[in-house]
């Protein structure tokens, strides 16, 4: 059933009036039970008297002394302070609204300016903290908590704490469910159904508390991106919680997080149409344009990335361009955008031969960004141009495609840029949020960004300046002789860290399990155009079926991308090891000179055409640019040790040709799935439990389907939570929420 858009406001809040009442209850208990000084003499006074005069073995939380030591510092130190101590007996156990009531009681017994916005939350990465503020954790993209309750001593008692089942969301079911939730003040935000509906959840029980959705009509059927994406995000402004979400058809909804609601004062009743943000002029039900992640959310700025259909046979040259704009968090006004195909006049605009620049389109960033909070930067991996595969009709190296750009968060103005692919005709998109932290180098601390590829390269970069940590050499590749197209010369190679992936396709990349397999698989081969890495597409011909890749389109690394644990300056990388063919073929439903077309890949006995491992997880030492140890990322699927010309044989773990999608906390390193199996088959479906210094396996626990989502952790009365997204083309998504006992 559709509803008009006055219709479905009345379905929310008819729906929600139960949880208005709830919330307004709830609020009262807080300021009945949760004030300052209630909480103080219920968690503090033991310690420290019962007037904040201190004790035997406690400090005065007022008077001389503790002013001496605390006045005229940032509010948020004291915060951090408290959080990461009280109480003693368990640390970090109070809730957001807890701790910032202790730090606003304390300010008005010593008569300090209290500024609740100055209080900062605690994301994942400042130790202690319950909340996961962002898709990866925190700002800065590591995917990493501090959190240890789930250890190794415990893993193996894992269990399921509850289940949330996303199948009625949505006319029909969703099953590939890749959104991540967050967690603030013990409720999980999330999105969920083709409609990519928001929900809130009670994170301790499972329970939905609300849910929000937006018929979009013919724009939303018209999305290059249907589905739930990977997720929201979300901000607090004093007593105020901002939930995001970029719905299929390009709206920023910013929602109230307590009612689900939207905010009536941001943008148009709650909505920013972005389709009318962007400097150009198109339908907008019908424009091709989306994104299936959230917003960044850093220093009360929303930044907003862009994403398009598949570019595999673009119905023309003339497509939408991608943009990055930033948006005030509490009212939704447009503050800049940075044009990522450069317009006349702009930096980088020289590097589009022929005026090319005037109507090639994409160079959007479908991945999720990453920021710098302290620095005020964001930093953004784009995708490539209008088409992936020929690149004739765009002329030069075409910035700021295919390239790592850093952008105050102030004013949208680049900072500073890298290009990985010149002029790209291979789909090597930047496919993963830049993951930043600090490493030790030659006895200093340097700050970094690490922005990892399809193509398996890691590029590491000072991340204030954007000088390269190791030296990126400019190597001559091979040149394409398809008419009207015109490579770069030469593309950048990281001489550290080395890939952690496979690259370009030679004899000795081929499946060689048994004498038997490699001479077909030797066979299959012919035909095909392949070398190095960068080995141009070419024309499909009756001698020629097209040019095989390695790493292909989808191998490498992909959205997964990498995790990073910021006590050691370790990353770890997921990786498929998966070759694209692919060939350029002129067709009349496109202006363009030619266009691509995939051809299958078949494998030697329908096993995989190169050899195993076929999907791994890489950990790479960041301070020294060396690779620590690679393991597959799944044990032998069933249907190749059972495969007849492998029945009996000794086959070390294989993997499976996709990204397992990885969690780090202080004890663990946590891969669950590996994307698409063999014969059409789903990875395995479990979370993988690793130890972080070895990759050795700690357990394996069985899911009810295959990770689908990034996993995600949070602490509530000291119980650590791990979140995960499940689902199969056979089972609709789901989110697993797993404890230890």
């Amino acid at each position: 059933m559709k509803l008009s858009n006055d219709l479905a406001w009345v379905f929310i809040r008819a729906t929600f009036i139960f949880f208005t009442v709830l919330s307004c209850r709830a609020d009262n208990n807080t300021n009945n039970e949760n004030g300052g000084m209630a909480i103080y003499k219920q968690n503090c006074s033991q310690c420290h008297g019962p007037n904040l005069e201190g004790g035997e073995n406690a400090p005065a939380l007022k008077g001389a002394n503790f002013l001496a030591k605390w006045r005229g510092r940032p509010q948020g130190d004291l915060y951090k302070k408290i959080k990461e101590t009280m109480p003693p007996s368990n640390p970090g156990s109070l809730s957001e609204s807890q701790y910032q009531g202790l730090v606003e009681l304390i300010h008005k017994v010593n008569d300090l300016v209290y500024k609740p916005a100055q209080v900062p939350m605690e994301s994942a990465a400042s130790g202690g903290s319950t909340a996961w503020l962002h898709n990866r954790g925190n700002a800065g993209g590591t995917g990493y908590s501090p959190l240890s309750q789930i250890n190794e001593a415990n893993a193996k008692r894992l269990k399921i704490a509850w289940r949330w089942q996303s199948r009625n969301f949505g006319a029909v079911p969703e099953y590939n469910f890749e959104a991540t939730p967050l967690l603030l003040d013990g409720v999980l935000y999330t999105t969920a159904g083709i409609r990519r509906d928001v929900i809130a959840i009670d994170a301790s029980t499972g329970e939905t508390l609300w849910l929000y959705r937006m018929d979009e009509g013919k724009r939303g059927l018209n999305a290059p991106r249907i589905s739930s994406g990977r997720g929201v995000a979300i901000f607090k402004k004093g007593s105020r919680t901002f939930v995001y979400v970029i719905t299929p058809g390009f709206q920023l909804v910013a929602l109230d997080g307590k009612t689900g609601l939207p905010v009536s004062d941001f943008g148009n009743r709650g909505v920013v149409d972005l389709k009318t943000q962007i400097d150009q002029s198109f339908d907008v039900d019908a424009a091709n344009i989306g994104s299936s992640s959230p917003p960044l959310v850093i220093n009360d700025v929303l930044v907003v990335g862009s994403a398009f259909a598949g570019g595999m046979m673009p119905p023309s040259k003339t497509s939408v361009k991608g943009a990055i704009i930033g948006f005030d968090a509490t009212s939704g006004k447009r503050l800049w955008i940075f044009h990522s195909i450069p317009q006349a006049g702009e930096y980088g605009n020289d590097s589009w031969l022929e005026s090319s620049w005037t109507y090639t389109g994409n160079v959007g960033a479908w991945t999720p960004l990453s920021g710098d909070e302290k620095a005020g930067y964001a930093y953004i991996p784009m995708e490539e141009a209008t088409g992936d595969y020929y690149g004739g009709h765009r002329p030069g190296n075409n910035l700021f495609s295919q390239s790592l750009v850093c952008l105050k968060v102030s004013s949208g103005e680049r900072v500073w840029h890298f290009q990985t692919i010149h002029h790209g005709i291979w789909d090597y998109d930047l496919p993963a949020p830049p993951v930043l932290l600090d490493i030790k180098r030659h006895g200093k601390v340097v700050p970094v960004v690490a922005q990892v590829t399809k193509q398996g390269f890691t590029f590491v970069f000072n991340r204030l300046t954007g000088d390269p940590i190791w030296p990126i050499e400019e190597r001559e590749v091979p040149q394409s002789n398809v008419p009207g197209e015109k490579t770069s010369l030469t593309q950048p190679f990281p001489t550290y860290p080395p890939p952690f992936e496979r690259q370009g396709v030679s004899q000795d990349q081929l499946n060689d399990m048994t004498p038997e397999i490699l001479a077909e698989s030797k066979r299959m081969l012919e035909g095909f155009t392949y070398g190095p890495l960068f080995t141009p597409q070419s024309l499909i011909t009756a001698e020629n079926k097209g040019t095989l890749t390695l790493p292909g389109a989808l191998g490498g690394a992909n959205w997964p991308g990498a995790v990073a644990d910021p006590d050691t300056g370790i990353l770890y990388v997921s990786s498929a090891t998966a070759p694209t063919a692919a060939g350029l073929i002129s067709d009349s439903s496109s202006d363009m000179k030619y266009v691509a077309k995939y051809v299958p890949v078949d494998g030697p006995f329908g096993l995989p055409l190169v050899r195993p491992p076929w999907g791994s997880v890489t950990a790479i030492d960041l301070n020294t640019g060396k690779k620590l140890w690679a393991v597959a990322n799944s044990d032998t699927p069933k249907e190749i040790q059972e495969h007849p010309l492998l029945k009996g044989k000794n086959i070390a773990p294989t993997g499976y040709p996709g990204q397992a999608k990885l969690l780090v906390t202080k004890s663990l390193l946590f891969a669950g799935g590996g994307g698409a199996g063999f014969f059409h088959k789903a990875a395995d479906p479990v979370l993988r439990v690793l130890n972080k210094a070895t990759g050795a396996v700690i357990y394996d626990f069985k899911l009810p389907a295959p990770a689908t989502g990034m996993p995600m952790t949070y602490s509530i009365g000291n119980r650590q939570y791990i979140v995960v997204a499940v689902a199969t083309k056979e089972y609709p998504g789901e989110l697993i929420a797993l404890t230890a006992e």
